[in-house]
């Protein structure tokens, strides 16, 4: 045994409320301006420590409400989002957070679907 498996609920939980049916979307992706048309400028982008950004929704307070909840589905990183890059962002999610607690993650394993997977190795 590593650590205890509560060590990473904090993991599981930003996995839900963070990546849990969202869009990831690259912000230099050729389609960001159409995708996201009332963010252009990308200054109304709010910038997580964990690396990505997702819209200020006050921006768009006044649009209807199926605007805003497209909007709400966004997850903007500063790479291409196939499974191989998702897998080496979330290790050094994982790395910094479990550095905390003297624990050196090796690797992340990330399945796209039961027969698909990537893994990434520190």
């Amino acid at each position: 045994m590593v650590t205890d498996f509560n060590h990473l609920n904090w993991f599981k939980q930003f996995l839900d409320d963070t990546l849990d049916h969202k869009f990831i979307i690259d912000i230099n992706d050729p389609l960001f301006e159409t995708m996201l048309p009332h963010y252009k400028d990308k200054d109304n982008l709010y910038i997580h420590p964990e690396n990505y950004r997702t819209p200020n929704l006050n921006c768009i307070k006044n649009e209807p409400i199926h605007i805003y909840e497209m909007y709400e589905g966004f997850i903007i990183v500063d790479f291409v989002p196939t499974s191989e890059n998702i897998s080496a962002w979330l290790l050094q999610i994982v790395q910094k957070k479990m550095m905390e607690i003297n624990i050196t993650v090796s690797r992340i394993e990330f399945f796209e679907t039961p027969k698909s997977r990537s893994i990434v190795y520190s």
